[in-house]
């Protein structure tokens, strides 16, 4: 399945998100592929500063657990301070419908 969504960042904080995912730790790679995701893109719209993140799930409920492990919390705790989150520092994300799709 294929899953995309929304997240926002703080005013002047795009260099700064694109760096630290340009480093992204590979224990981080490895839960996410571990979880079941592949082919992951996040997009910026520097207007706005609204993050848009595309994702391949092999099972969403597999992928759900993901938010639970340790290396994701340490991730959510590390970004933080640069984007939206909700009090447990996971980042306020809000699901796109998809309109149209083809291989």
């Amino acid at each position: 399945m294929i899953k995309g969504f929304k997240m926002k960042l703080y005013e002047g904080m795009a260099e700064e998100y694109e760096r630290r995912h340009n480093l992204l730790w590979p224990e981080m790679k490895e839960m996410i592929h571990q979880y079941g995701g592949s082919n992951y893109s996040i997009f910026i719209d520097r207007d706005t500063n609204t993050l848009f993140a595309y994702i391949e799930l092999e099972d969403e409920e597999k992928w759900d657990a993901s938010a639970d492990t340790a290396i994701n919390r340490k991730w959510w705790d590390y970004m933080a301070d640069i984007m939206e989150t909700n009090p447990d520092n996971s980042p306020v994300s809000e699901p796109l419908h998809l309109a149209f799709h083809l291989d």
